[in-house]
């Protein structure tokens, strides 16, 4: 994997954590009111394994998913890259919205390669 500093570390770990938050209470909501929530609690897992693998790299701390569920996350995640890419096109300069969004991206592309690197 490649090297990233301190800070791109810790935004990544910051920004999946933020991620995986908000598609949490997005189930815990749609679960509620009875909405199919295959969709989000795909992602809230993906977003899992991503953040558990980039702890491992950085933080040395344990992973424990096999080879099904480290594509199954890859792929999730790959499929995710696209709508953040249209939302930053649209995102004004300088915007909060482009900023998450950015470090979004970042670390989906980190947790990405950092799964692709357990197939290997």
């Amino acid at each position: 994997m490649k090297t990233v500093s301190q800070e791109v570390q810790e935004l990544s770990i910051n920004s999946l954590e933020s991620t995986l938050t908000k598609l949490s209470n997005a189930y815990t909501s749609m679960t509620e009111k009875g909405s199919n929530t295959a969709l989000v609690k795909k992602r809230r897992d993906a977003i899992q394994v991503g953040l558990e693998s980039l702890h491992d790299v950085w933080r040395d701390i344990d992973f424990f998913h096999n080879k099904e569920e480290i594509l199954q996350s890859k792929k999730v995640l790959q499929s995710i890259v696209p709508s953040i890419e249209k939302q930053l096109a649209k995102a004004k300069d300088g915007s909060p919205q482009k900023t998450v969004n950015e470090r979004r991206l970042i670390a989906l592309k980190l947790a990405i390669e950092s799964l692709e690197n357990r197939l290997v």
